[in-house]
């Protein structure tokens, strides 16, 4: 197919039509497209014409290179026109009715050698491509939005495609300068089987009111270095596009998390899709604009003044709980830093002093600002020693009895009106609560790993949180510079409630043998813009680790899908737990 291509029909001149006959052009091949009628040929063109204006206006391409590009597209309402093209992408909408129509008619005019890709992101080849003489030589070839900038490519081949023609598909996509993963007939293919599900949960957290859409978007961004949130993300991609590739998706996994949440349909029938219409989860300032007007959200923390936080105690000597120490001391605040041992403690304190070293060799820091931190941190081994101070947070192995020992000793000691936090990221805070005799008085704090450099803070409240407990955990993590998000006490919280699902999904991806590790974890990458792959993340947080959160999520939830997948449970058994051991889903 990468042989021989010189001429290439696009059928479709859509967003994506129109992005992906760029593409083409832009590697020097001629391009003919068919739209409908004149006011589609007419629509299309002003799409090139706007995105290679902004590409010349951008420096990535000069006038001269303008010209040559727009001029090797032709515009054409007649499909006949693709008789001598030597390969046809078809991109137009997502009915199979209209799909099957289009190739059944392409089938007639071009020649039986040329082989036909859809850009489909959810319909079936195999549907498609057997209303065709050559079902062997239909391929999928899913870009994606905007084609000219990303770089990903899904390869889809059906059980019949003819093995030369996936090679060859590969091989064209490359000539594109595109990344391709070449994967099975499924609903979602890659990027989207496993996109879609973790959005479908976040619509589903919203519509149960569990955390505001501003606190579910933030979430993700500050504790995973997503580029976007959820929500956000939806109104992007149009919440009727969404609804429908969940509905296809739930139609070939008959699995409940890929039923499209009810709010969704809501919306989309009172005409708010996302940022196509100026409305969707977020108010835009117009139609198709990405500027969000600021709108009074109710806020889910009550407005009440905090207790006032000079003094903070810390109990744990682990990283999370040095890095908090490291946190409070820098911003001025002084902690007292509880170990089981002094030894243990002033091993903590020299971590805290190397961390602050590198920030002064780096530049973050002034050596007085360094030595004043380190000052203000004070080792102890009694829990009397915490008597006074405002606010303790505790930080010690993920264990819930050690926790309610933790508990129970500072109910003993910590003055009345003192804040009580655990850092918990996957047990109930209640549990922590109620070996306490002010349960009024405990809240989660959940910080991310390394909490000197992530910004996300959870703020957990449980039944019996009291309101100005919640705002003095509010105002804490601003004191800190960080940015807090508000949720009630279920397992995983925000944060792991949301990504660790979508890490089981594509375990169970990869068990299915529907894609390899590499190619799963390129398409998240380079195709949904993720810093890590699922499985580069998966080895790093540690398999024993996402095993253990995974079974918490199942516990609380009973949610089928959250099961967690019988190879992860098989890797954690043959002692294989990420980069810590040297082995995982990859050799390291």
């Amino acid at each position: 197919m990468a042989r021989d291509i010189s001429t290439v029909g696009v059928v479709g001149l859509g967003t994506m039509g129109a992005g992906i006959a760029e593409v083409l052009a832009r590697s020097g091949l001629d391009v003919v497209t068919v739209e409908l009628d004149e006011a589609g040929v007419a629509r299309g063109r002003g799409h090139l014409e706007h995105s290679t204006e902004r590409a010349l206006s951008g420096g990535k391409l000069d006038a001269a290179g303008r010209t040559a590009l727009l001029d090797r597209i032709t515009y054409s309402t007649s499909l006949s026109d693709l008789s001598e093209v030597d390969l046809v992408i078809e991109a137009i909408p997502e009915s199979l009715e209209l799909k099957a129509e289009v190739f059944a008619e392409l089938d007639k005019i071009t020649r039986p050698e040329v082989v036909f890709a859809s850009n489909t992101s959810s319909l079936s080849i195999t549907e498609i491509g057997v209303h065709t003489a050559r079902p062997g030589k239909v391929v999928g070839m899913h870009f994606f939005n905007p084609a000219p900038v990303l770089k990903l490519v899904e390869i889809v081949k059906t059980v019949v495609t003819e093995p030369d023609v996936v090679a060859e598909a590969v091989e064209f996509a490359e000539r594109l300068g595109k990344v391709p993963v070449v994967i099975g007939d499924r609903a979602g293919f890659i990027a989207n089987a496993l996109l879609f599900g973790y959005l479908n949960h976040a619509v589903r957290m919203y519509e149960q009111r569990y955390a505001t859409r501003e606190d579910l978007d933030a979430a993700m961004r500050f504790g995973c270095g997503y580029p976007m949130g959820p929500l956000a993300l939806l109104d992007l991609i149009g919440l009727d596009t969404a609804n429908e590739i969940l509905d296809t998706m739930y139609h070939q996994s008959r699995n409940r998390l890929h039923a499209p949440a009810p709010l969704l349909k809501q919306m989309i029938t009172a005409g708010l899709l996302g940022r196509k219409t100026g409305r969707g989860f977020y108010t835009y300032d117009a139609p198709d604009s990405p500027t969000v007007v600021a709108s009074g959200t109710v806020s889910t923390v009550e407005s009440v003044p905090p207790r006032p936080v000079a003094r903070v105690g810390v109990v744990g000597t682990g990283t999370m709980a040095t890095g908090i120490a490291e946190v409070f001391a820098k911003r001025g605040l002084d902690v007292v830093l509880r170990a089981r041992s002094l030894e243990k403690a002033q091993a903590s304190v020299a971590r805290v002093k190397k961390s602050l070293d590198k920030a002064v060799v780096k530049g973050k820091l002034s050596e007085e600002d360094a030595a004043l931190a380190l000052a203000r941190i004070t080792p102890v081994t009694d829990f009397e020693a915490l008597a006074d101070v405002d606010l303790v947070i505790e930080a010690v192995a993920e264990e819930l009895s050690v926790k309610q020992a933790v508990f129970a000793a500072l109910d003993e000691v910590v003055r009345p009106g003192a804040v009580l936090a655990t850092t918990t990221s996957s047990l109930p805070v209640i549990e922590c609560a109620a070996s306490t005799s002010r349960p009024s008085d405990v809240v989660g704090l959940h910080f991310f790993n390394p909490a000197p450099v992530m910004k996300l803070v959870e703020v957990v409240s449980t039944i019996a949180t009291a309101p100005d407990v919640v705002a003095t955990a509010s105002a804490v993590c601003a004191a800190v510079g960080k940015h807090a998000v508000h949720c009630g006490d279920r397992a995983g919280f925000i944060v792991n409630a949301l990504l660790f699902p979508y890490l089981n999904d594509a375990v169970k991806m990869l068990e299915a043998h529907y894609a390899g590790a590499d190619d799963i974890d390129t398409a998240m990458k380079v195709g949904c813009g993720l810093p890590m792959g699922p499985f580069e993340l998966l080895d790093v947080v540690g398999l024993d680790v996402s095993l253990a959160i995974q079974r918490t999520l199942y516990n609380e939830f009973r949610e089928e899908g959250f099961a967690p997948a019988p190879l992860l449970e098989h890797l954690v058994t043959a002692g294989r737990l990420g980069r810590k051991t040297g082995k995982g889903f990859k050799d390291y």
